[in-house]
């Protein structure tokens, strides 16, 4: 075995849950997102808990739009589902990751493991969908994504709404090469490879994608999704897309 390597674990997980254990507190857990050409970032694992009064106006507003019965997909520690919880909704998370359905749990809210891609049985219909805190990167790929899509559509009730947040990869320079690298291999520009970090352990590593407007279009046209509306943020790449089955 390559010493070099960090061993297989919830990585993730074990993030939130020490800085839930901490209060939230800021910079009480620090999360590694590593990339496939070894770039790594830091950022604060607290962003995971924000109040809805710090999020993005954007953000907020997206949030506002569910409804009903909530899917909240790649729920992390549940700053969306709590929220939602809070106003009166029925809310399920839905995470990968052990330790972050540990974390939404604790905070009062139901959850479940499993993926966008491969949803647990037996959670019922829903009203709507949400994939949110960039969630639209769960999407994975242009190829991907068209399945990934028809999946969530078979937990929908008729005339489910799915919001979801998402990025432009844009044309930053700081990541052209790897932009590139990405076209030559006949992937999305902004198709990422990555694995969350934690000292000595990691995430399996898997493909999160930073989908142009356009692109993503593209992947809901052949889905069983319409388009509603895709609105940007005044500054940054960011965007958010309303989807009606």
């Amino acid at each position: 075995m390559d010493e070099s390597q960090p061993s297989l674990d919830d990585a993730f997980g074990r993030i939130l849950a020490r800085c839930w254990a901490a209060g939230a507190a800021p910079w009480s857990a620090v999360e590694i997102i590593e990339r496939d050409d070894a770039l790594l970032g830091a950022s604060d694992a607290a962003r995971y808990f924000a109040e809805p009064d710090a999020w993005s106006p954007l953000e907020r507003r997206g949030w506002e739009l569910a409804s009903g019965r909530v899917l909240d997909m790649g729920c992390g520690a549940g700053r969306h589902a709590v929220a939602w919880a809070a106003k009166g909704l029925e809310v399920v998370g839905v995470d990968p990751s052990p330790g972050a359905v540990r974390v939404t749990r604790e905070r009062g809210v139901d959850a479940v493991e499993g993926s966008v891609a491969q949803l647990p049985r037996d959670l019922g219909a829903f009203d709507t969908l949400a994939l949110f805190g960039n969630g639209l990167g769960l999407l994975a790929g242009p190829a991907q994504a068209p399945a990934v899509l028809a999946a969530l559509a078979a937990a929908a009730r008729p005339g489910a709404v799915l919001l979801g947040m998402g990025t432009d990869p844009g044309d930053d320079p700081a990541h052209a090469d790897y932009h590139a690298r990405n076209l030559r291999r006949g992937r999305a520009r902004g198709q990422l490879r990555i694995r969350v970090r934690d000292g000595a352990t990691a995430t399996p590593w898997f493909d999160y994608w930073l989908a142009a407007p356009a692109e993503l279009t593209a992947a809901v046209e052949a889905s069983p999704w319409t388009l509603d509306s895709l609105e940007r943020a005044p500054e940054g790449p960011g965007y958010l897309a309303v989807l009606r089955l």
